[in-house]
């Protein structure tokens, strides 16, 4: 093992969605650990301020994860311009609000179709190419809604309960040959979309706060440094694991 098991020297790692919020968190903590990123997302002025902000250990390339005829030309991509894939997180998803009886078969297909179907057709291009490497690290990143019922998020709720189910699966198929996969699941972290939604919602705040035992909201790079961790040989004997990183929510009353 390495004289600090928890740095990712010599390490590619790639990271759907991380132009902003959560994963651009963890983009800048797997930098901090000293390893490469490439972070992907359809916003392509917005990957690269966040490459000019992470430095000169980050690249992008623009991808639609939804279009899933086109991830094995870009898994092939990066592999042949960046090196090979060590580290996959999982971190673009969609999220919907909404009255269940409101919600359309469209709507309920769409999230299902981008935090579930999408996430399954990447880590599966990945998975094949760390295969003929036998090493690899993958990250899923679920949700405290996969936790506890909360309303008006159902189909949110379903296709991250899908993601954990996954998480399980996949690391007993792929963990006796190398690949280890484990999942995160953030509590509410103060994000500028969930800041703003609180704000507006000051007795859901109240509620938040009460029942997390920290008794604040998460930072972004706390998360981030949970997936350092879990990518790192710090986490080596750790597979199939969900890691809630809530601040104590999810057993709080």
């Amino acid at each position: 093992m390495k004289a600090n098991p928890f740095e990712l020297k010599e390490r590619l790692a790639l990271i759907t969605g991380g132009g902003r919020g959560l994963g651009f968190a963890i983009a800048q903590a797997f930098v901090e650990a000293g390893s490469r990123v490439v972070i992907s997302g359809r916003r392509e002025e917005m990957l690269r301020e966040a490459c000019y902000c992470l430095g000169p250990q980050a690249a992008f390339l623009r991808n639609d994860i939804t279009q899933l005829d086109a991830l094995p030309a870009f898994v092939r991509e990066i592999e042949t311009t960046f090196g090979a894939i060590d580290i996959l997180v999982n971190n673009s998803g969609v999220h919907l609000k909404k009255e269940v009886t409101q919600v359309s078969d469209e709507e309920f297909h769409k999230v299902i179709h981008v935090n579930q179907e999408a996430v399954f057709s990447l880590t599966r291009e990945v998975a094949r190419v760390m295969l003929g490497r036998a090493r690899g690290s993958i990250i899923m990143i679920s949700s405290m809604a996969s936790r506890y019922g909360i309303p008006k998020v159902v189909p949110y709720t379903a296709s991250k309960s899908a993601v954990e189910g996954m998480t399980r699966a996949l690391a007993v198929e792929l963990s006796p040959r190398g690949i280890r996969v484990n999942c995160i699941a953030p509590g509410f972290i103060e994000t500028p979309m969930s800041t703003k939604a609180l704000e507006h919602d000051p007795e859901r705040k109240r509620r938040v706060l009460e029942r997390t035992p920290l008794g604040r909201l998460g930072k972004p790079e706390e998360v981030g440094h949970a997936a350092v961790f879990l990518a790192s040989e710090a986490a080596s004997f750790i597979t199939g694991a969900i890691l809630t990183v809530d601040g104590g929510n999810s057993i709080g009353f």
